[in-house]
């Protein structure tokens, strides 16, 4: 009997796990996580590095071939052209996204007009641009999103911007033949650019001036006058009481001219 229990105790004994098991388990369990993770983090981070050095190659390349000539191979600027240096992937996106450049012809400012480049060709190029002389960067999805408050953000126009665009957006001619732009359909991104970059006459509203927070409530007011149609019915281009009265004069003056001679011919 004693040594049946002694068997059995034995038995215990060797079955039991040693009380540095368990940590040796999470230690394994931690190193075999880790390694996967870092090797992963690695991976990603090669993979991006290659692809945005691609991007920077290509940019070169499509930059030295329509660019360079009015802005210098090395962004300096000409008599051409401005310089580059500092104006960051914001003002490369909005400029070339836009199709304002190339520029077409000398004028008293760069008209938008049909992209000359595919997205991927925009992207090089800022990426490039970026690369070589830093500024302001492309916003994050929040600022564009459009979730902002849209009663501040026409308040905040109203105040920076409707001199120029109108409270509407419908934009409005300046001094020199130069002009404000509608806004109507423009893309929140290229809103944003705009207002970091200053584009044509445009001042440059930095964060001092307008906060990430302001510029999305802005954002999401102009999203609001896109998707929602004016509830006084027809807005004649939304350009105000001149367009307004303008219209009156000609087509309401007038229907009552056609009208007074149609009675007086029947009268006679």
């Amino acid at each position: 009997m004693a040594k049946k229990n002694s068997t059995t105790a034995k038995q215990r004994r060797t079955g039991r796990r040693h009380p540095l098991a368990t940590i040796a388990l999470i230690a394994v369990g931690l190193l075999s996580t880790g390694g996967a993770y870092a090797l992963a983090t690695t991976t990603a981070t090669a993979e991006s590095t290659a692809s945005e050095e691609q991007l920077v190659d290509e940019g070169s390349k499509l930059f030295a071939a329509n660019c360079a000539t009015c802005h210098g191979m090395a962004l300096q600027g000409t008599q051409e052209g401005p310089t580059l240096i500092g104006v960051g992937e914001a003002s490369v996106d909005f400029q070339v996204g836009t199709g304002r450049m190339p520029l077409a012809a000398t004028g008293p400012q760069a008209e938008e007009k049909p992209v000359q480049f595919t997205e991927e060709q925009v992207e090089a190029l800022y990426t490039y641009v970026g690369s070589v002389s830093p500024g302001p960067g492309l916003p994050d999805s929040e600022t564009t999103a459009g979730e902002g408050d849209a009663a501040l953000g026409a308040e905040l126009f109203r105040i920076n911007c409707a001199m120029c665009h109108n409270v509407a957006g419908a934009g409005g001619a300046l001094t020199q033949g130069k002009y404000a732009p509608s806004l109507e359909g423009v893309s929140s991104t290229h809103v944003y650019e705009a207002m970091v970059t200053g584009p044509q006459n445009m001042p440059v509203f930095n964060n001092n001036n307008l906060t990430l927070e302001d510029k999305a409530d802005v954002i999401t007011y102009l999203q609001y006058l896109d998707e929602n149609p004016s509830p006084g019915g027809f807005n004649l281009g939304n350009l105000g009481p001149v367009s307004e009265g303008l219209f009156i004069w000609i087509f309401g003056l007038g229907a009552i001219v056609a009208i007074t001679v149609w009675l007086t011919a029947k009268s006679s």
